[in-house]
């Protein structure tokens, strides 16, 4: 990479660090770009993967207010992502690299759909909220935990929107505040992506250049997601990661 590219590179992890501490899908701003200067698709979702594990951290961080007394929470649904994580992982690696191709584009755009109904989603579980009549349960349940486990393989495997799949499902099986369950969100995102960066560094390919450039981008990120995360308008963020997103799917379809 030239220069001006690694200068891209790393102006991506910072973005890409703001954008999953506040909403997520980070991914699709930092995944299309490796794409462009070069790297096959396998390589460049490992090495941002490994990349952004630094800046999850840093928003965890950001967001250790949120986090005070949610420890039992954590506990019980961390272990749901930990084996997600573990499994979406090992299926990038065991699956042909031609399937991750073809599977990506589906995935990224599953991802902007979710990135565009989150406002709708997150009205519905208001008023279902508003509507109820029996309690939910404290840490949301068998469902919610299958449901975690299995947004950790996803997350494993590829994990653009992510974190917005486990703010929506948060968000309908706990009832809690908005920004103790974004708190809650950004570990269990840290738990699959670090379980899946441990597995990657092992056994997989991984242009470390890039990844030094994501993580010192998105160590900065974090921190300035954490406290720009009340402040900045959603709609800007979901405008960004939908287009980013459709050009990394433009680009994926015509390599």
């Amino acid at each position: 990479m030239t220069w001006l590219e690694q200068l891209a590179v790393f102006g991506a992890g910072i973005a890409a660090g703001g954008i999953n501490t506040i909403v997520g899908s980070g991914t699709l701003i930092t995944f299309p770009v490796l794409l462009a200067f070069g790297l096959p698709p396998v390589t460049a979702n490992v090495s941002n993967t490994i990349g952004l594990v630094p800046g999850a951290m840093s928003g965890v961080h950001g967001y250790r207010r949120e986090l005070a007394g949610q420890r039992e929470r954590l506990l019980r649904l961390g272990t749901a992502s930990l084996l997600g994580g573990i499994t979406g992982a090992v299926l990038l690696l065991v699956m042909p690299a031609q399937a991750f191709k073809a599977i990506v584009p589906v995935l990224i755009i599953a991802a902007l759909v979710l990135v565009v109904v989150q406002p709708r989603l997150a009205r519905w579980v208001k008023e279902q909220r508003a509507n109820g009549d029996s309690p939910a349960p404290k840490h949301g349940g068998p469902i919610l935990f299958v449901a975690v486990f299995a947004t950790g393989i996803y997350g494993g495997y590829f994990g653009a929107a992510q974190g917005v799949l486990l703010l929506g499902l948060l968000g309908v099986f706990v009832h809690e505040d908005i920004q103790r369950l974004n708190g809650i969100k950004n570990v269990l995102a840290l738990i699959v992506n670090a379980v899946a960066a441990v597995i990657f560094i092992v056994v997989a390919d991984v242009d470390w250049r890039a990844v030094l450039l994501i993580a010192l981008g998105s160590i900065i990120g974090g921190q300035l997601g954490a406290k720009m995360g009340r402040r900045l308008p959603p709609t800007a963020l979901r405008v960004v990661i939908v287009v980013v997103g459709t050009i990394a799917v433009v680009r994926l379809l015509m390599t």
